[in-house]
């Protein structure tokens, strides 16, 4: 074979371990932020009352469920 086609080889092998890689840590990434979100009821709580605010469990709620929607609208 010339050498050409071992460089071309090479480089194809390259450029496809380059694309399957970064598509199994994505794929990894989603799977473990939907498992453990970043922020929890607890984490929410404790940021809204050194703002201030009384955290009640509706209003923790609300946010909660507004945060999974965006998270989920962004995963699709």
């Amino acid at each position: 074979m010339a050498t050409w086609i071992w460089i071309l080889l090479i480089i194809l092998a390259a450029a496809a371990g380059a694309a399957a890689g970064f598509y199994f840590a994505r794929q990894y990434m989603m799977d473990y932020l939907k498992k453990n979100p970043p922020i929890n009821e607890e984490m929410l709580r404790m940021m809204m009352m050194q703002m201030g605010q009384k955290p009640s469990q509706k209003k923790i709620n609300q946010m909660m469920s507004m945060m999974n929607k965006n998270m989920n609208q962004n995963l699709k």
